[in-house]
Formats: C-alpha cells, sequence, structure tokens
C-alpha cells in the first residue's frame, strides 16, 4: 500500500524481472516448484517468505512464468490460505508494536500520530477486503483486541 501521509514516493526496492519468461537456468520442472511452495508454506511461511527463499537458494526469480499462477494461487489450490491477508496482518502487528511502545513511552507525542496513520491504512485495506470477500464482513479491528491476539 502507498505511503500516503509523507511527501516520499514510496519505498526503494528490487527491480522485477523485465521479461516474464521460464529463465533458461532453472532446471526444475514446474510440479517441483509447486511442491516446494507448498512445503515451505506447512512449515509456516508466508507467501512473500516462500518468494524470497525460492529466489535465494534456488534461483526462482518469479514462479508466475514458470507455473503460469502466483505464490498465494498454489497456497489457495491447497488450502493453506491464512485467514488475515498478509498485508493486513503486517499492518495489525506494526500497530500493536506500537501500541506497546506507546504505553511504555507515554510522552512520544509524534508515535502517537503514527499509530492514528497506521490504524487508518488498517481500516482502509480492510474495508477493501470486505468488499472483495477476503475477509468477513464482520471483521473490525480493535486496538484492544489486537493487543490481545
Amino acid at each position: 500500500m502507498g505511503r500516503m501521509h509523507t511527501h516520499n514516493h514510496g519505498k526503494s526496492h528490487s527491480i522485477r524481472p523485465i521479461e516474464l519468461k521460464k529463465p533458461d537456468w532453472i532446471k526444475m520442472e514446474p510440479k517441483e516448484i509447486e511442491e516446494l511452495v507448498v512445503k515451505y508454506a506447512k512449515e509456516g511461511m508466508t507467501s512473500s517468505m516462500i518468494g524470497i527463499k525460492l529466489r535465494d537458494q534456488h534461483a526462482i526469480p518469479l514462479v508466475k512464468p514458470i507455473l503460469n499462477k502466483t505464490i498465494s494461487d498454489v497456497l489457495k489450490e491447497n488450502d493453506l490460505v491464512p485467514e488475515i491477508p498478509e498485508d493486513l496482518n503486517n499492518i495489525v502487528l506494526k500497530a500493536v508494536n506500537l501500541q506497546k511502545h506507546l504505553k511504555e513511552n507515554k510522552s512520544d507525542n509524534r508515535n502517537v500520530r503514527s499509530l492514528e496513520l497506521i490504524e487508518a491504512k488498517v481500516h482502509r485495506l480492510s474495508t477493501h477486503y470486505k468488499n472483495k470477500g477476503i475477509i468477513s464482513k464482520k471483521w473490525k479491528y480493535k486496538s484492544v483486541v489486537a493487543q490481545l491476539e
């Protein structure tokens, strides 16, 4: 999700491969790659962590040109999708950690504003996922409940 409340234009990132074709150096079959994705998901890795592991350890830059589907599509086929999407979960965890920080540091007014911005992002993202039907319509972010999880 973009960085709405700053003057920056985004975060720097690695550049994805330009051509969406199977690289010549990959000798693994698509079935083997799919089995690796399922194996890593069963170990508790998120889809982004699986992509990083495939890139770093197995020299697979992108899964989509090889399998003709994404990592999340493979996880959906094997019923390994988490209840809450990964990006929403990460933002909620960020809010929880910031709340813990603010309990210890009561005079940290700058991060009070940061918490407000993070929670606004949680609400925007959750309404998007509710409209898409990815999370239930009854799901609601509450700061006190998030701390208990």
